[in-house]
């Protein structure tokens, strides 16, 4: 059965098949999420990327996860140069991602709180978008079988544990 799961913790410790990389639409990674997956995977990793740039926002295109004990990087293009983001391009950067890791055929991906770093979207409602796009997922047809939210901060592991909670009651 499929499920999704939230830790609080570091993205690029994960033995997933795919993390997801917080990505702007030219793939460079500075900072944030981008900065710790290639400072512990390496550089390659954004080489890779970059040569799939640029994309429109909310595309997502797949990496090698270097020497991250992830098979591979999904890097969801969140934001444009102007390193802004909204509602929508969280959306559409979270259905690219997991159509991604359906089409990698994988079981396993862990994705951040989108927009929620360096675009300073609002972490209660990445929460909320988030979730209800992971669950539209696993509704569909899907090699994905466990979502992970992996959350950096009290904060933001608190704002998707509450929303976790409250579209499970329903």
């Amino acid at each position: 059965m499929a499920e999704i799961k939230l830790l609080q913790g570091d993205i690029t410790t994960l033995k997933v098949d795919a993390i997801v990389n917080a990505a702007n639409n030219h793939f460079w990674m500075g900072g944030g999420v981008a900065g710790a997956i290639k400072r512990k995977g390496g550089a390659a990793i954004e080489a890779e990327a970059v040569g799939q740039g640029p994309q429109p926002v909310g595309e997502s295109v797949v990496t090698g996860a270097g020497s991250l004990p992830a098979r591979y990087v999904i890097h969801a293009a969140v934001m444009g140069q102007d390193l802004q983001t909204d509602a929508a391009k969280i959306r559409r950067a979270t259905q690219t991602a997991l159509e991604r890791a359906k089409e990698l055929g994988i079981a396993t991906v862990a994705l951040p709180a989108l927009g929620t770093g360096v675009g300073g979207f609002p972490v209660s409602e990445a929460a909320r978008i988030m979730i209800a796009e992971a669950r539209a997922h696993l509704a569909g047809e899907t090699t994905v079988r466990e979502i992970t939210f992996a959350l950096f901060g009290q904060d933001a592991y608190d704002a998707f544990k509450q929303e976790l909670a409250r579209t499970e009651m329903k």
